[in-house]
Formats: structure tokens, C-alpha cells, sequence
């Protein structure tokens, strides 16, 4: 099992705090059946949470070197999870932020509560400079549940999208569950991440069942849970579903 999008990278953000709870979470995602993982520290401009890629390279390998110590196998990569801003571009160009495992992915999630007027122009900009855009938690935005079809618009225009597994169990409500199910029966997920902060919950058997009945696709299910993670690793291209 994979994870694309979590928040074990301690002191930078609101997930872990310390290196010993990283080590904790890290443990138990282990037991969990995690062998990979994509550290994804929120990058938000004009907020606290601006560690930049040089301050958040030496923490990882910190962590890296500890948990090592600590007999943990999971493959470790460093990424972000990028606020939604006009200067995204220019912040990896300025190595604010990391793209994942220094590939052309772009983790990046939207306001809660509204979305931008120049969301298409933006995200146009990324596509056209060589870059794939993966929309955090898609169920989760007000504007999706409302309408959840709008998703659409952004899959056309070369946007992939990364559901929380644990809104199918009603983590972030009845509202964030129905519209991941939605998509997931019309294959439009292409990760799932556990967007993990201070506890780690996953059972991969029954997720992995929960995709497979909603999908009714056995090669979709696997690419969602396990392949398409190694393609973003290794920097290769993901069919789009549109």
C-alpha cells in the first residue's frame, strides 16, 4: 500500500510536531501495510507554514536516518501540499516548495470554502509549463460537494485528483463520502492518500474492496491503491480519465 499525501514531516506544519511522533505514525502506517510514503507538508503563503525546500530537505533527512534506527522499511519521499496561489510557479522556481520526489506532480489544494476566479488560468499556466497538478481531497471542497460534477472541468484541463480513503468512512462527513463515491464510481480518482496529522487509520483489505465494489474495475482499483503512486515517483505519465 501507498500513500501520496500526508503530514508525518515534523515541526512545520499541523501534523506531527516532534520527530518521536513522527517515528510513532510512521510505525504504525507500517503495520498497517504502508511500504511507501510521500511526506507532504502544507506550503501556505503569508502563513507560519513556509518552511522552504532547503529547511524541509534537512528535517527529512533527519527523519529519514532516524527512523532507520528505529528498523522502519517504508520508502520515504519528500513533496508538499501547495495552498492554491497565483506564484505556485514561481515558488518552485524560487525552491519554496517541492514538487513530488522532484517530479513534474504538483500536490495542491484549494480554500474549503471558495475557489478562486482564476483557478482555469493557473492551472492552465502549470499544464503548459510541463507540470501535472493533483487536487487534494476533492470530496472535501464545499463548492464539489454542492456541484460535485465541476470536478470535470478540472480533469479536462490535465488536473488529476487525490481523495482522502478515510472520508469513505465518514471522517470528514456525510457530504465528503457521498461525493467520493461519486467520483470513485466513475473512476475519476486517481490516488488515494491518507492525509494523515497525528493518527493513522487504514485497513487495506476492506479499502481495497470499498474501491473495487463502487469502481467494478479490478486494473482501476490496483492503479488507484498501488501503480499510479510509482509512476509520480518515477516521474512517469498517468492516463487521464476525462
Amino acid at each position: 500500500m501507498k500513500d501520496l499525501h500526508c503530514h508525518l514531516l515534523y515541526g512545520i506544519d499541523d501534523g506531527s510536531k516532534t520527530i518521536e511522533e513522527s517515528i510513532s505514525l510512521l510505525k504504525q502506517a507500517e503495520e498497517k501495510g504502508i511500504d511507501e510514503m510521500i511526506l507532504t507538508p502544507h506550503y501556505v503563503d503569508h502563513s507560519r507554514y513556509v518552511c522552504n525546500k532547503e529547511k524541509k530537505a534537512k528535517i527529512f533527512k533527519k527523519l529519514v536516518n532516524r527512523a532507520k534506527k528505529e528498523g522502519i522499511k517504508i520508502k520515504l519521499y519528500l513533496g508538499n501540499e501547495i495552498f492554491f496561489s497565483t506564484h505556485i510557479l514561481e515558488f518552485i522556481k524560487n525552491k519554496e516548495v517541492q514538487t513530488l520526489n522532484k517530479s513534474k506532480y504538483i500536490l495542491f489544494e484549494f480554500p474549503m470554502n471558495n475557489i478562486f476566479h482564476n483557478t482555469n488560468e493557473i492551472i492552465s499556466e502549470m499544464v503548459s509549463n510541463g507540470y501535472s497538478p493533483i487536487l487534494a481531497h476533492p470530496e472535501r471542497y464545499r463548492i464539489l460537494q454542492s456541484h460535485p460534477d465541476v470536478a470535470e472541468e478540472y480533469l479536462r484541463s490535465g488536473v488529476l485528483l487525490q481523495g482522502n480513503w478515510e472520508s469513505l468512512n465518514g471522517k470528514y462527513g456525510f457530504k465528503a463520502k457521498r461525493v467520493l463515491k461519486y467520483y470513485l464510481k466513475r473512476k475519476w480518482i486517481s490516488f488515494l492518500g491518507s492525509d494523515a496529522h497525528h493518527d493513522y487509520n487504514l485497513d487495506e483489505k476492506k479499502l481495497y474492496k470499498k474501491v473495487l465494489r463502487l469502481s467494478k474495475d479490478k486494473e482501476y482499483t490496483e492503479n488507484l491503491l498501488y501503480n499510479n503512486f510509482t509512476k509520480v515517483i518515477n516521474n512517469e505519465d498517468i492516463e487521464m480519465i476525462r
